[in-house]
């Protein structure tokens, strides 16, 4: 089956068309303004190199608790998908904008929703639940529910693949970072904790994006300084992480004045990098300890000196990786020291086969 997925990101919508063994046929990155791709700059792409799909897979951010798994969307739940805006009303109206256009293009293709929160729809109780009033967490459905899946789900496939061994036992960190970033406890092919929670916001140091903050400094904000909610939320999406710290949000550029020793961008490389070792931390204990470290996303594809400094922090879990496969390579690669009883990866973000898997898995299910 032949598979067009669709990702729509803040600033653009990318489409690639994957042909029955996964080989990438063609790829579209499209200019996003407003709520979606101009409509005949989409057409001509999906008439042209992309056309031929034999289905569509959309890349959801959010589906709830109304959906454990992807869906095909068809009758009620286009509603449904519309009714958990809210959950996430910057990601969410993108992916619908993006479904609706392509879905007017292509009415006769099946198109199925593959969700970033699914992966983690069976995290233990202990991982999802807030320690919050049960009236609120019953009545709100306040619940941890965790983004990136769709990556996190491709390391679980993707980890055992690349080192010839099954899944079942395996434990692996997956580190998604870019300019989002999340990591993910993951034992037997499962998702047992995470980084992200109700929102996207929770977790690690992120490139414009606070991550965790104490939620009482929050409330003396908007008490002794009469911050309104638009004003906390803008400021704790798009101008804090590593913008906030540093004044950049782009870590090849942070990376580059850290190491001239300009101290605002070391800094702010610090801080990142302490929380992303205390958060593999955290996950391994999730599991019961670790036995693979896997980057990926922009930044953990392409940062050799956020995996030196991780790994460096990180020797008494049994983490060392060797210098030179640190500092060259690309792809999907080993960068394990000598004996080291943690095997480090490198993965290339591969979203994209996952979506196209679960199209696939989705519509032959339904059939």
């Amino acid at each position: 089956m032949r598979v067009l997925v669709v990702n729509a990101g803040s600033s653009s919508l990318k489409l690639s068309l994957l042909d029955d063994d996964d080989t990438v046929v063609a790829e579209e990155e499209l200019r996003a303004g407003g709520w979606g791709a101009d409509r005949e700059e989409l057409g001509q792409a999906l008439r042209g190199p992309l056309a031929g799909a034999q289905a569509v897979g959309h890349r959801i951010v959010h589906g709830g608790e109304s959906f454990a798994g992807p869906v095909r969307v068809e009758g009620e739940v286009r509603e449904r998908l519309q009714d958990l805006v809210d959950l996430a009303p910057l990601h969410q109206l993108r992916s619908l904008a993006a479904l609706d256009a392509v879905s007017e293009l292509l009415p006769d293709v099946p198109a199925v929703a593959c969700f970033d929160t699914t992966f983690h729809a069976q995290m233990p109780a202990a991982a999802a639940t807030y320690a919050l009033p049960a009236r609120w967490r019953e009545r709100w459905r306040l619940r941890r529910y965790g983004f990136h899946g769709l990556s996190h789900a491709w390391v679980a496939r993707r980890a055992p693949q690349l080192l010839g061994v099954p899944s079942d036992g395996l434990r692996v960190v997956s580190a998604h970072l870019g300019a989002g970033a999340s990591l993910c406890a993951i034992a037997g092919g499962r998702s047992l904790d995470t980084t992200m929670g109700f929102t996207p916001l929770e977790g690690l140091v992120m490139a414009t994006r606070s991550g965790s903050v104490d939620p009482g400094m929050l409330l003396w904000l908007i008490e002794h300084e009469r911050l309104a909610p638009h004003e906390l939320a803008g400021a704790l999406e798009h101008e804090s992480g590593l913008l906030g710290l540093s004044g950049t949000a782009d870590m090849v550029e942070l990376t580059r004045r850290a190491l001239a020793g300009e101290a605002r961008a070391e800094l702010a490389l610090a801080v990142y990098v302490h929380r992303l070792r205390a958060g593999v931390a955290a996950m391994a204990a999730a599991m019961g300890g670790i036995d693979v470290l896997a980057f990926t996303g922009g930044v953990g594809e392409g940062s050799a000196e956020v995996r030196r400094r991780t790994a460096r922090g990180l020797a008494f879990l049994g983490v060392s990786i060797a210098v030179q496969a640190n500092a060259s390579g690309e792809g999907d690669r080993d960068l394990s020291g000598p004996g080291s009883p943690v095997r480090t990866l490198v993965l290339r973000a591969r979203e994209d086969l996952e979506i196209a898997a679960q199209t696939r898995a989705t519509l032959a299910t339904v059939s």
